[in-house]
């Protein structure tokens, strides 16, 4: 079965891509070219849901399933921010080590060396039967430092609870097991085998 993702971002398209391996997966970029999909929903869920219409309906092929996921990290301390605008929280044109960067100082600056924190994962499904979304969450602290060469994003800030090392120092299969993102397409994946 194939599954377009509703995204180029490269990190994203590998974990789906290894989380659904019984999927054929590909990112919709090498189907179509990539177009702007502006993002102005209030809450993640949303946000993913909009990208994933915006897909399906770019695609114009009635048969394809386009899933979407908006993702981010909330940090206590800072009220919740970047959270829906993680991927853009240093800028419309910010690299992720901007992004993190940005984050560290936010902690540094708030005069703490961590923060409790958690990441979000929306999932969007949309096909010609209709639109789904399922959530998943991943607790854990900010810390105001980056470790590890691993990952991507804001993991080299993150220590998810019950471990010692951040998201940046775990190997993949640890990650797999934890990560708000496995645990949506774990639930999406139910909605995914009843097509």
């Amino acid at each position: 079965m194939k599954l377009v993702l509703a995204t180029s971002n490269k990190g994203k398209v590998r974990e789906i891509k290894a989380l659904c391996e019984d999927f054929e997966v590909v990112p919709y970029s090498e189907l179509i070219d990539e177009f702007e999909i502006v993002e102005d929903g209030d809450d993640f869920k949303e946000n993913a849901l909009i990208k994933a219409r915006a897909v399906f309906k770019a695609l114009n092929d009635k048969d394809v399933i386009v899933l979407a996921d908006d993702s981010g990290i909330s940090v206590d301390i800072l009220g919740g921010e970047p959270g829906i605008y993680s991927a853009r929280y240093a800028g419309a044109d910010a690299t992720d080590k901007d992004n993190l960067y940005k984050l560290i100082d936010a902690l540094k600056t708030k005069g703490v060396e961590s923060s409790p924190a958690h990441y979000t994962a929306a999932i969007a499904i949309v096909t010609k039967e209709g639109e789904y979304s399922v959530h998943g969450w991943m607790y854990g602290n900010a810390i105001n430092r980056a470790i590890g060469e691993g990952g991507f994003g804001y993991d080299p800030m993150f220590v998810p609870l019950g471990y010692d090392k951040t998201l940046g120092e775990l190997d993949d299969e640890t990650k797999k097991s934890i990560s708000h993102r496995a645990k949506a397409l774990s639930l999406a994946k139910v909605i995914l085998q009843t097509f």
